[in-house]
Parts: C-alpha cells; sequence; structure tokens
C-alpha cells in the first residue's frame, strides 16, 4: 500500500508542480509580481507564494480566481480511474 500511496504522491507533486510553473511563467510574461496578481485576483500574496511553490494543498475556487486574471482556464480530462474497474458493456 506504501508504494501505491508514494506513487500517487509523485503524481500529486507532479501535477501540482506543473500548473505552480504556468501560473509563474504567465505572470512573468505578463509583467506582474506576486503583490499585483494577488490584489487582481482578491487573495493574499501568501497564496500566490504558495500556489507558485506548487503547494499540493490550496482552494480551489482562489486557484480559478488567479488563472482567469492570467488568461488561464483548468481542463478536465478523462484518465484512468484507479482502483475503478467499468463494465462498459
Amino acid at each position: 500500500m506504501a508504494a501505491a500511496r508514494k506513487g500517487k504522491d509523485l503524481h500529486d507533486r507532479a501535477a501540482t508542480g506543473e500548473l505552480a510553473a504556468h501560473v509563474r511563467r504567465r505572470r512573468k510574461h505578463l509583467g506582474l509580481r506576486q503583490g499585483e496578481l494577488a490584489d487582481l485576483a482578491g487573495c493574499s500574496e501568501r497564496f500566490i507564494h504558495m500556489l507558485e511553490a506548487g503547494k499540493p494543498t490550496v482552494r480551489l475556487d482562489k486557484v480559478l480566481d488567479v488563472l482567469r486574471v492570467l488568461g488561464l482556464h483548468l481542463e478536465v480530462q478523462r484518465g484512468v480511474a484507479e482502483g475503478i474497474t467499468v463494465d462498459e458493456a
């Protein structure tokens, strides 16, 4: 079980790291400081720092506010459901 959990942790960190990199890159491209982005998104500068650092537990509503300001959006795609088997019949 520990191996399965470790794999999930690595996946979660990779996903949050990728999101963090996109946010940081876009903010810098737009010439915004973290405090300026925070003001525009209605959140704290600390939240922007945590988001760009890849913290895996951030509030989704705030993330969506930041993405909106940056002209980005979050997309959900169907993947493999871990531990769930679906009969397609």
